[in-house]
């Protein structure tokens, strides 16, 4: 059976390079990713330091420390902990649909700054907690930063980047996600060493220090040429940015491209109702599936609950903490690698390859917990090293595909009338599956157990095989040129028919 794997594209490719200024201007956005993965890793290791838990969770510290007939795998198996860690996602998931008018209306720019400032806020206010309820409330406010920052980044990246390299510019995201969450575990495993048991809020506290790097940074940065485009800037002051930010005086291509889909833009008064239009069902699917599957990936089982993770194996506070930061490491380390593949080998490969290494390592980690883990005791330290490679080599293939590629191809698919509609989808559909785990984990681990990894490996299995027949290659195509990978598709060109084609359609304006 023919699954249509490869999509050629029409073979325009703008003029330019890659210039300080958009270098120097990306990076500072991609810094909202290191809050992101700041917050993942720091929420899963202070619930297992002893200070945190006694102060505001300690019906969670006596089942750990005193009861001895509680099952390993339901210690942690407390609804308000898991509030903890899940009520950030919910307020970010709500933000993330007024994040999308606002990165819409009034630019790129404006979101990162407001995103950057409430994370910021936030944590600040965490970090003071003198109760649950101020931390819940701190986390709610970091959890608005994020949907604005996660609905505005990205986009930011694939709008500034020349379209040759946009995968790995893309891709710069995800490993600010990887020096986040790194720098959080690292500072977890020197903070739980202070006397006093104050140390969780120096690590939730300076989470305020990378948003206000992001939130101040962003007042500099220029706007996106597709956003002024798209606000009814002067077409010449765009052509001078675009200048600027490409290294060329040849532009005119890629700017009549601009304004060609602006004007395609204007036309849709609500993008919500446009993206439900048969011509957008491709991107629809995929604004919705590629999230809801890199969340169900399990890579919230290591990433939030790593320490608690290793804590359940038999692993020392201090022991848990460091396996953490170990497997955040190869996951970076990884992720670096997709930065340096991704525009020359393509997407698809790499989904295939990274999911093949996810699949294998969870399936031998759920049948080793299956083996050698009780209900009671702990695991010998052969076999929980031989869990933590195995952890490791999981996220090393997480790095090299779901990881960075989840935001990559979310970000460059979607026309410019739908972009931030869709993006809000996608968005939403992440916190929310990112929160829906967060709530459940817990109470699965204590149900399913060890076979929690066979769970998330069924979903794995069945993503590749999404991947496969269903995800075109994005690889060199210009993001205004996007469509001719769903016209050129075996299954989608019959999806879509001939409304993808301009010519053959009128736009919704209503």
């Amino acid at each position: 059976m023919a699954v249509g794997v490869a999509i050629s594209s029409d073979g325009k490719q703008y003029a330019g390079k890659i210039t300080w200024f958009v270098l120097l201007s990306t990076m500072v956005a991609a810094s909202g990713g290191i809050i992101f993965g700041y917050d993942v890793g720091v929420s899963g290791g202070v619930s297992s330091m002893d200070p945190f838990l006694k102060r505001f969770f300690p019906g969670v510290y006596k089942k750990m420390k005193e009861d001895t007939e509680t099952s390993n795998y339901c210690k942690f198996d407390s609804q308000l902990l898991t509030s903890f860690t899940s009520s950030l996602y919910i307020a970010g998931l709500i933000s993330s649909f007024f994040a999308a008018p606002v990165t819409r209306d009034y630019g790129r720019r404006p979101s990162i700054i407001i995103g950057g400032l409430s994370y910021m806020v936030g944590a600040i206010l965490a970090g003071s907690a003198v109760n649950i309820y101020m931390l819940i409330i701190g986390r709610v406010l970091l959890g608005v930063g994020l949907g604005f920052t996660n609905q505005s980044v990205p986009l930011y990246l694939s709008e500034m980047a020349p379209s040759k390299y946009r995968g790995a510019f893309n891709v710069a995201f995800q490993i600010c996600v990887s020096i986040g969450y790194n720098s959080a575990t690292l500072i977890n495993y020197g903070t739980v060493r202070i006397a006093g048991g104050w140390g969780w809020r120096i690590s939730v506290a300076l989470a305020g220090v990378p948003a206000a790097v992001l939130a101040f940074g962003a007042l500099f940065l220029p706007e996106t040429p597709n956003s002024l485009i798209q606000k009814g800037d002067d077409h010449d002051k765009v052509k001078k940015l675009l200048q600027k930010i490409r290294g060329t005086n040849d532009v005119q291509d890629e700017l009549d491209d601009l304004i060609e889909a602006s004007y395609t833009s204007k036309a849709i008064k609500h993008p919500f109702r446009n993206l439900m239009q048969k011509k957008y069902r491709p991107q629809l699917v995929m604004s919705v599936l590629i999230p809801f599957f890199q969340q169900i990936t399990g890579i919230n089982v290591v990433s939030f609950y790593a320490p608690i993770l290793f804590l359940t194996i038999g692993a020392g506070e201090s022991a848990s903490l460091l396996s953490a930061t170990v497997t955040g490491i190869v996951s970076s380390m990884f992720t670096i690698i997709t930065v340096l593949l991704v525009d020359k080998v393509g997407r698809r490969p790499l989904f295939h390859f990274g999911g093949v290494q996810m699949l294998l390592a969870q399936l031998l980690v759920g049948g080793i917990m299956a083996a050698k883990l009780g209900d009671h005791g702990s695991m010998n330290k052969p076999d929980a090293l031989a869990v933590l490679i195995l952890i490791c080599i999981y996220m090393s293939g997480f790095g090299l595909s779901w990881g960075p590629l989840g935001w990559v191809v979310t970000s460059e698919i979607f026309p410019l009338e739908i972009r931030s509609a869709a993006q809000s989808i996608v968005v939403a559909v992440n916190l929310s599956m990112t929160f829906i785990i967060a709530q459940v984990f817990l109470v699965m681990l204590c149900h399913l157990k060890a076979a929690i990894f066979f769970f998330f490996a069924a979903w794995v299995l069945l993503m590749s095989v999404f991947v496969y027949f269903l995800l075109p290659e994005t690889k060199g195509i210009p993001i205004e040129r996007m469509e001719v990978i769903w016209r050129e598709h075996f299954f989608w060109k019959r999806v879509i028919g001939s409304s993808q084609f301009p010519e053959d359609n009128k736009v919704d304006a209503a």
